[in-house]
């Protein structure tokens, strides 16, 4: 059961201000929260339903759980079909100087939709991508709405949010970003590391961010559409990477 008190302070978490204060987020969904039972998050309060101790006995073997109602989650969650798991979780903390140079990089310049963020967060995790590196502006990560729709894609994923400008100022890596008049994406030789900057279709790649840009790249376009939306962009260059890298 899950006590009148501790349901108040759930849905505190709700809200943005008290994520922050707190310093601590919600985790929903059996698939969610399967994924956080093998994750290296700190869980500090953790309630299932009879049906999810019964799939998922193995994972929770040496975690400390409440068994409930599914109605006592249903009323505490954001997620209205959620009758199998809830979790609290503690926030982690990323500095930029945890940034792996190895590795290619996702850079979001204001990515500020939900939907757009967790949807890239899903197709970097589907090619690999260990880290996005996200201006200030970025959507927060610990937003319910990107933690139930990444589908545990945030336990893989190191998200730093910092000064882009300063970022891509200091690095010593190749900067590649997409643009209408640059280099064939499906031809294009990519270096075995780099950053790709994403940026929100609607207001375009600052100016303060594009001076720093060292390789200008395009998706050639065959048909009379305007434009593609951010995550399809991630997807059609990440693949194209990843297969150049790795051939």
């Amino acid at each position: 059961m899950i006590s009148k008190e501790k349901q108040k302070y759930i849905r505190n978490l709700h809200s943005k201000k008290w994520r922050q204060n707190e310093g601590k987020f919600l985790v929903e969904g059996w698939k969610s929260v399967e994924e956080l039972l093998t994750s290296d998050f700190n869980i500090l309060n953790l309630y299932i339903t009879r049906k999810f101790f019964e799939k998922y006995a193995e994972l929770l073997q040496w975690k400390e759980y409440v068994i409930c109602e599914p109605e006592d989650i249903e009323k505490s969650s954001t997620l209205h079909a959620n009758d199998m798991a809830l979790a609290i979780v503690e926030q982690k903390y990323v500095d930029i100087t945890e940034v792996d140079y190895e590795n290619y990089s996702l850079v979001l310049d204001t990515m500020n939709d939900p939907w757009n963020f967790w949807t890239i967060l899903r197709i970097a995790d589907w090619y690999g991508i260990k880290q996005v590196i996200c201006s200030r502006e970025t959507v927060e990560l610990y937003n319910p709405k990107v933690i139930i729709a990444s589908m545990g894609s945030f336990t893989r994923m190191k998200v730093i949010s910092t000064d882009l400008t300063e970022f891509l100022e200091n690095t010593q890596l190749p900067i590649y970003w997409a643009y209408l008049d640059g280099e064939n994406v499906h031809t294009k030789e990519f270096t075995p590391t780099g950053h790709i900057v994403i940026w929100n279709e609607s207001h375009g790649i600052s100016e303060e961010l594009e001076k720093y840009i060292t390789h200008k790249i395009t998706i050639p376009k065959f048909g009379w559409a305007e434009s593609l939306n951010a995550w399809v962009a991630t997807a059609v260059i990440l693949d194209n990477v990843m297969r150049n890298i790795n051939k």
